[in-house]
């Protein structure tokens, strides 16, 4: 089974990557590497939140309510039209007080400024969502499958792409102190 990075990596084909690369100002292979970091940021965001029974059945919910997967029809047109203000929403949901520091992070890993981490976080954050309510619709997954989805989503991010690891690692605290800071980002900046 494919991991949801790959379903939504695989729907925003060389068209939409160039269109992004366009909106964001960076060329095509640039657009499609920071699009792969922004997607595991906030998969391991989501898995975080997830691995709380109270925030996993409000992501359970929400995925029910809003995110069927219908975004990922018909992308050739929707790319410009992707994020602010749903994307907006659902990242300070998944990162609450810490999505500056989360964007800050992605702009390091993928050499984007924070303009444009920002601008593309917000544009596949609604993605994101699409694909996972899309895979809890399919599998039937209740709350605790959904934690169990995105625990798995992480470890295989682990696996098959150790490039985006040192985001997800990242989001999950990497000095241990409950708190993900300019330390944990640095940590993990040095290391890509």
């Amino acid at each position: 089974m494919s991991s949801i990075l790959d379903q939504v990596m695989k729907q925003l084909d060389g068209d939409q990557m160039k269109q992004i690369g366009g909106l964001l100002g960076v060329d095509t292979g640039k657009a499609e590497a920071a699009t792969g970091t922004a997607i595991s940021a906030l998969l391991g965001g989501l898995s975080r939140n997830a691995a709380n029974p109270n925030k996993a059945e409000a992501l359970s919910q929400a995925l029910a309510k809003d995110h069927d997967g219908s975004v990922l029809d018909g992308l050739q047109s929707a790319v410009s039209h992707l994020g602010q203000d749903s994307g907006d929403g659902i990242l300070r949901h998944v990162f609450g007080d810490k999505r500056g520091r989360v964007e800050s992070g992605v702009s390091q890993a993928s050499g984007l400024d924070k303009s444009a981490s920002r601008k593309l976080m917000a544009m596949v954050a609604p993605l994101v969502m699409g694909a996972l309510g899309k895979k809890q619709r399919d599998e039937g997954a209740d709350p605790r499958g959904l934690a169990s989805m995105l625990a798995g989503e992480r470890q295989e991010l682990e696996r098959s792409r150790p490039e985006a690891a040192g985001i997800v690692t990242r989001l999950l605290d990497t000095d241990g102190d409950n708190d993900m800071d300019l330390s944990d980002v640095l940590s993990h900046g040095r290391k890509m």
